[in-house]
């Protein structure tokens, strides 16, 4: 396999999970959000990611999460589910239900917490991959799992010999090294970066690249249309649009991926919330946000990004 056997690209939610406030799986308000992202035309949707807390469930609720999933958008726009774990063999059962219930692809990280070397790393990967046909997305994600991947574009390279590897979504949080990613591998697989601001326009429309893979999605209507205007060729359109989802990004997320008001994912949360969009609430080891004056900034932030609340139309 290679890019072209798949078609992602664009602006992809990773999907926050909804939990109730007793903790339980809100299957409801997970059915609502996923119609919420067809109805913001985004490209694709991943699943059980960081963002959907999926170091707090337990693997039957991951399965859950991702059945919902593939029954709710598949075969309308891609579903990527993802199969993290702390040894391959669990990332493998995961990714063999993901092939079973007809998800588009799978996703991981390097084993959180490990710290494994580029050798262990291959390791992991490659058995991961083995276990089913499905189209794999390598994860880098250093600030989850201390190892940046991008430092080592020999192991890059590598990892993306691996023969189900069609995409390496980059998140360091060294913007050069991802471009360094983008020249390494870009020609190979699609490569889901920071992309959403001038600077990266210009990198889409010069170097290459495939996307944005956006915790929770809340700039949607912004980087929906700016993808649309980037491949169609429209600089001034795809300008604005990135301006706009620049503001809202920098008011509300730090250069390393943290948040400015809380951590990512209750931050995350109560924006949805203001929003009206059914994010649900977080699972311990995380809080909700409770602090007033946190609220009252993530209020600020999302008003002032003249954000639209949940669009009513269930699908586009």
């Amino acid at each position: 396999m290679d890019r072209g056997d798949v078609t992602w690209r664009g602006y992809w939610p990773a999907a926050p999970t909804p939990f109730d406030t007793e903790g339980r799986l809100d299957e409801d308000a997970w059915r609502a959000l996923l119609r919420l992202y067809l109805a913001q035309g985004v490209h694709g949707v991943l699943v059980n990611g960081s963002t959907g807390e999926w170091f707090s469930q337990t693997p039957d609720e991951r399965r859950s999460v991702a059945r919902i999933a593939v029954e709710e958008i598949g075969g309308r726009i891609p579903v990527v589910v993802g199969v993290t774990a702390y040894t391959p063999g669990e990332a493998a059962r995961l990714a063999r239900h993901a092939a079973d219930i007809g998800a588009d692809g799978a996703l991981a990280t390097p084993p959180p917490y490990v710290h494994p070397s580029p050798a262990e790393t291959l390791a992991f990967y490659t058995e991961v991959c083995a276990a089913t046909d499905l189209p794999f997305m390598v994860y880098n994600w250093p600030r989850g799992v201390a190892v940046d991947m991008a430092a080592d574009q020999d192991l890059i390279r590598r990892l993306c010999d691996i023969d189900t590897v069609v995409a390496v979504k980059d998140s360091t949080g060294d913007w050069l090294r991802m471009l360094t990613t983008v020249e390494s591998v870009g020609d190979r697989v699609r490569v889901f970066g920071s992309f959403l601001h001038r600077r990266g326009l210009a990198v889409l429309l010069g170097i290459g690249g495939d996307g944005n893979i956006d915790g929770g999605a809340l700039g949607a209507p912004f980087a929906v249309p700016y993808y649309e205007a980037v491949r169609a060729g429209d600089r001034e359109t795809a300008r604005h649009w990135a301006d706009r989802y620049t503001a809202l990004s920098s008011a509300l997320v730090n250069p390393d991926y943290s948040g400015r008001f809380a951590s990512p994912v209750p931050q995350l949360k109560a924006a949805m919330a203001l929003l009206g969009q059914p994010g649900g609430t977080v699972r311990p080891p995380l809080l909700p946000v409770t602090d007033p004056d946190a609220l009252a900034a993530i209020e600020r932030a999302v008003k002032a990004a003249g954000l639209p609340e949940a669009p009513t139309a269930e699908a586009r």
